[in-house]
Parts: C-alpha cells; sequence; structure tokens
C-alpha cells in the first residue's frame, strides 16, 4: 500500500472515513480536505449498479456544469469551409481537416483538451479511434461533438461542458471544479452531475442503480456520499 502524505493523513483526520454524507457536507469536506500548494482539482467517482458490456445498460452523455469546471479547454474542430469559418470566429483553438489528422498521426500532437468534427468530417476523424478513443478525445453524436452546430458546441464546451461516460469497472469519473471554487459552487456542480446520470438511467437497468458516490480532491482522502437519497 503507497505511503501517505502528511497532508493527506492529515486531511483523513478530519471526519470519519466510513460515514457517508449528504451532498452539501461531502462538497465541503472535499473542499476543507484540500491541503496542496495547488488549486486541487475536485472529482467524483461514481460506480453504477449497470453492467457497461451490453448496450441497452450504456450510461453516457454530456452536459454544461452551472459552475464551469475552472479550467480553459482548448478545442480542436474539424470542418471545412464555411464550417471552420464559423468555428474560427466562434474561438476554437485549433481548425483544420486532413491537415490535423495527419498531424496527430505523425507528430503524436495532442496541444487540446476537447475535439467537435462536423459529420462530414467523420471520415476523417474516424481513422484517428485508435488514438482519440482512449484519451477520451473522439468525437460522439451523444456527447454533443458530432454537429453541424459548431458555434453552440464550443461555446458549451468552453462554459464548462463535461462528458460523462462508464469505464469497464462500470465507474464514471468527473472532475467538477476547483477547491478554490468553494463548498456551495462545489455542491451545485455535484448536485447538477448526479440529476443528469439520474436521468440517464438505462430502463435495462435493475435493482440499485448509484452503487457508491466518493468525491475528493487532486490529493486528498475520498468522501462518501449518502446514495440513499439520490
Amino acid at each position: 500500500m503507497p505511503k501517505r502524505s502528511k497532508n493527506y493523513n492529515e486531511a483523513a483526520e478530519k471526519f470519519d472515513r466510513m460515514q457517508y454524507f449528504e451532498t452539501a457536507e461531502a462538497a465541503k469536506l472535499a473542499v476543507e480536505t484540500s491541503r496542496a500548494k495547488f488549486d486541487e482539482t475536485i472529482e467524483v467517482h461514481i460506480r453504477l449498479g449497470v453492467d457497461g458490456r451490453h448496450a441497452d445498460q450504456q450510461v453516457r452523455g454530456a452536459m454544461v456544469l452551472p459552475n464551469g469546471t475552472g479550467k480553459s479547454k482548448k478545442v480542436l474542430v474539424f470542418a471545412k469551409g464555411p464550417k471552420a469559418a464559423e468555428a474560427e470566429a466562434a474561438g476554437a483553438d485549433y481548425v483544420g481537416a486532413e491537415d490535423m489528422a495527419q498531424r496527430i498521426q505523425t507528430e503524436n500532437w495532442f496541444d487540446f483538451d476537447a475535439v467537435i468534427a462536423t459529420p462530414d468530417m467523420m471520415g476523417v476523424v474516424g481513422k484517428l479511434g485508435r488514438v482519440l478513443g482512449p484519451k477520451g478525445l473522439m468525437p460522439n453524436p451523444k456527447s454533443g461533438t458530432v454537429t453541424m452546430d459548431v458555434e453552440k458546441a464550443l461555446k458549451e464546451i468552453k462554459a464548462g461542458k463535461v462528458e460523462y461516460r462508464l469505464d469497464k469497472a462500470n465507474i464514471i469519473h468527473v472532475a467538477i471544479g476547483k477547491a478554490s471554487f468553494g463548498p456551495e459552487k462545489i455542491k451545485e456542480n455535484l448536485q447538477a452531475l448526479l440529476d443528469a446520470i439520474a436521468k440517464a438511467k438505462p430502463a435495462a437497468a435493475k435493482g440499485q442503480y448509484f452503487k457508491s458516490v466518493t468525491i475528493a480532491s487532486t490529493m486528498g482522502p475520498g468522501v462518501k456520499v449518502n446514495t440513499a437519497t439520490l
């Protein structure tokens, strides 16, 4: 078991690690136990009672957090002609087509945090699936990143849009802000995310949907959220 830092151990002593807390108190503890010298990210880890191996139990979507993520995202847009001009005018950091795809493939270039593509560009972008997919960067219609409304998609990402999807262990991991946001804004972001995931519950899901919810700062201990009221 890895050795914990002094800051981590001191933070962990602030509360009972086995206790479950309502969202407001959990958010407060996650912020209070952020002890690093940098502005730590607050993350939430949600284990769902579904089996993501089955298509009818997949949980995936996107939403704009009420208070944003606290991170300025660089966005790459795959588009041509008028849509490329629209992307540039809307504040895209990078715009291109085959030239951008080649740069990613030959230079291993990934100086961006999100990718948007118009539908006609998916023939080009699809070939990048092997490199973009594992990084969570592959555009997808369900998350609103394959669209003709490039301006809207860009504004949402810049405003704090986050994607949520199951990993192989049926857990969703999402960054919901910075410790500097304070407890209230973190609570609002957490509640908005939980509401969105609740609405995305597959009809095929049986039994308890929210198995566990844990919130923590980058370097801090996990705080368990009471799932009984979710």
